[in-house]
């Protein structure tokens, strides 16, 4: 899996790389980058939420909420692997790094949403 991983890191940055997208990006417009693929998602969530079998994005495209989905949660972690790249993070160190303070972490569900609890949390 690991091995997986890093191939598929290593083509996401291969492909960036060769649109330009590393010499001209910025890390604060790729991180603008991954809330507008957040968002795009957030919309296919909400249609699929509302039962919906087709709805009309942002953009006004007719879209299928299952495959947006799909599309949008990998569109969210390709953005995420460039912003990683712009400032040479490597991104299964911050996600083991991330896990170590998370595991740690009190807090509860409110509203389908788990809500940490400042107080307790270990850093």
């Amino acid at each position: 899996m690991k091995n997986d991983f890093k191939k598929l890191n290593e083509r996401v940055i291969n492909w960036a790389d060769s649109r330009g997208i590393l010499d001209k990006a910025t890390p604060l417009a790729q991180i603008s980058k991954t809330e507008e693929e957040v968002a795009e998602t957030r919309e296919a969530l909400f249609a699929q939420d509302n039962g919906l079998e087709f709805y009309f994005n942002s953009k006004g495209v007719r879209k299928n909420p299952k495959e947006e989905i799909i599309d949008g949660f990998g569109d969210v972690l390709v953005t995420v692997l460039i912003g990683c790249e712009l400032q040479k993070i490597d991104p299964l160190e911050a996600l083991r790094l991330a896990l170590e303070i998370i595991e740690k972490r009190g807090g509860k569900m409110i509203n389908g949403k788990f809500v940490k609890d400042e107080t307790n949390s270990i850093k």
